[in-house]
C-alpha cells in the first residue's frame, strides 16, 4: 500500500525505499552506538529510569511516522523521497526505544527469577511481545484499507501510550517489592554495582561472542522476513491482500503458546543449546521451502507453522543462557552489545532482500539469502555446544535449582 502511487492513496515508494525504511529501525542504534550506550544507562541508572525513557522514545518515534504518513510530504531530502526520510527517522527513534525496552525487561526478569522458572518467565514475556507483532501483521492492512493509510499508526500510538503507563505502574510495584526484600535478602551490594572495567568481563567471554553471532544470523533470518512475508503471500501464493497478514501472523501467534512451553522444558530438563540448534535448523528448512517453485497456499501455511516452532524453540532457550555466562551487574551492557551487533544484520539484510526482490520477483533469491543466514546460525549454535562443555557454563543444565 505504501508502494501504491499517490493518486491511489499510497506514497509511491519503491521496494528499495521500503527496504531502507525497514532497516531504519537500527540506524541510530548501530551507527550512533546508541544501543551500546543503552546498556550502560541501564546498568548505571536502573530499570525504572531506563524503561520509562525507552517507552517514551517509542511513543515519539511512532508519532513522527504517523505525521509523515498523514501529511505525505512531497519532494526529496538527501536524494531520497522526503516521506521515506521522515518515516525512517521516526522508525530510527522508535528503534532506540524498542531495543532499550528489550534489554530492560530482560534484566528485570533475570533479577527476580534467577534460580526459579526464569526461562518460563522469559517465554511468557516473549509470547506477549509476539502477540503485539502478530496483531500488527494481521490487522494493519485491513485497518488501513477500511479506514485510512495512517490509521494503523494511530492505533499503534494509542497502544504504546498504554504501554508507557503500564510500565510506570510496574516501577511502583518493583520499588515496593525491592523494599520488602531489602531487609532480609538485599539484591545488590557495593560489589554488585556496575563498573566500567566490567565491560572487559563480557568481551573476554567466548560464550558471549557465540551468542552474539547466533543472534545476528538467527534474527536476521526472522525479523526482516516477517516484514516482507505479507507481500510474499500475495505475490507468490496468490493470497488475498486483506488476509495475507493473517498468514504472516501464524509465526508470532504460534510462539505465544510455544515459547513459554519450551521455556518450561528448559527450566525443568535443560538441554538449552540443543533446543537452540533445533530451532535454527527448522528455520533453515522453512526458507529453503519458500524458495522452491511451489505456489500452494497450503504449503505456505505449513511453512509458517514450522517457522513458528523454530521461532519459539531458539529464543526460549537462548536468552536464559545469557545470565549463565554474564554476571547480573553487567547484564544490561552485555545484552545491549548483543543487540547492537545484531542490529547490523537487521539493518543490512532488508536492503539486500529489497534489491533482490526487484531483480528476482519469484522471491527465490531473497529466500535463499534468509536460508543461508539461518544455516549459519545453526553452525554457530553447534560451536556453542562445544564451548559450553569446555567452559562449564551449564547451558545444558536445568534453570530450576532443586534444594
Amino acid at each position: 500500500m505504501l508502494e501504491a502511487p499517490r493518486t491511489q492513496g499510497g506514497l509511491g515508494w519503491t521496494p528499495s525505499d521500503y527496504g531502507f525504511f525497514s532497516g531504519a529501525g537500527s540506524f541510530i542504534n548501530v551507527f550512533l552506538l546508541m544501543l551500546f550506550f543503552s546498556g550502560i544507562i541501564l546498568d548505571k541508572m536502573g530499570i525504572c529510569f531506563t524503561g520509562t525513557l525507552a517507552c517514551s522514545l517509542m511513543v515519539v518515534g511512532t508519532l513522527i511516522k504517523y505525521y509523515t504518513v498523514s501529511s505525505a510530504p512531497e519532494g526529496e531530502l538527501f536524494g531520497m523521497p522526503a516521506s521515506v526520510v521522515m518515516a525512517s527517522s521516526g522508525f530510527a527513534i522508535f528503534g532506540v526505544g524498542y531495543e532499550m525496552t528489550g534489554i530492560t525487561v530482560s534484566k528485570a526478569i533475570v533479577r527476580w527469577f534467577t534460580g526459579h522458572e526464569m526461562a518460563l518467565a522469559m517465554g511468557i514475556q516473549l509470547a506477549m511481545a509476539r502477540l503485539g507483532t502478530a496483531a500488527a501483521l494481521s490487522i494493519s492492512a485491513p485497518v488501513a484499507r477500511h479506514f485510512t493509510l495512517p490509521a494503523p499508526l494511530l492505533l499503534s500510538l494509542a497502544f504504546l501510550i498504554v504501554g508507557l503507563l503500564a510500565f510506570l505502574v510496574f516501577c511502583v510495584m518493583d520499588r515496593r517489592l525491592d523494599g520488602a526484600h531489602e531487609s532480609n535478602e538485599p539484591h545488590e551490594s557495593s560489589d554488585d554495582e556496575f563498573r566500567w572495567s566490567d565491560i572487559g568481563i563480557t568481551l573476554r567471554s567466548p560464550g558471549f561472542w557465540l551468542i552474539t553471532l547466533f543472534c545476528v544470523l538467527f534474527y536476521s533470518a526472522v525479523s526482516p522476513f516477517l516484514k516482507f512475508s505479507t507481500k510474499l503471500m500475495v505475490m507468490k501464493y496468490g493470497v488475498d491482500p486483506d488476509i495475507a497478514g493473517l498468514f504472516s501472523s501464524i509465526a508470532p501467534f504460534g510462539t505465544i503458546l510455544m515459547t513459554p512451553l519450551f521455556g518450561y522444558v528448559y527450566d525443568k530438563y535443560g538441554k538449552g543449546v540443543t533446543l537452540v540448534i533445533t530451532g535454527a535448523l527448522m528455520l533453515t528448512a522453512v526458507h529453503v521451502g519458500f524458495s522452491m517453485p511451489m505456489h500452494s497456499s497450503t504449503v505456505a501455511i505449513a511453512l509458517m507453522v514450522m517457522l513458528s516452532i523454530g521461532y519459539s524453540l531458539a529464543p526460549a532457550a537462548l536468552w536464559p543462557c545469557v545470565p549463565k555466562i554474564i554476571p547480573l551487574k553487567c547484564l544490561g551492557t552485555a545484552c545491549s552489545m548483543i543487540f547492537f551487533i545484531q542490529n547490523f544484520g537487521r539493518a543490512i539484510i532488508p536492503m539486500f532482500v529489497g534489491r533482490a526482490n526487484e531483480t528476482d520477483p519469484t522471491y527465490t533469491t531473497s529466500m535463499l539469502i534468509f536460508g543461508f543466514t539461518a544455516l549459519g546460525a545453526a553452525a554457530i549454535a553447534v560451536a556453542m555446544l562445544f564451548v559450553d562443555r569446555h567452559k562449564g557454563y551449564g547451558l545444558q543444565q536445568p534453570n530450576i535449582r532443586h534444594k
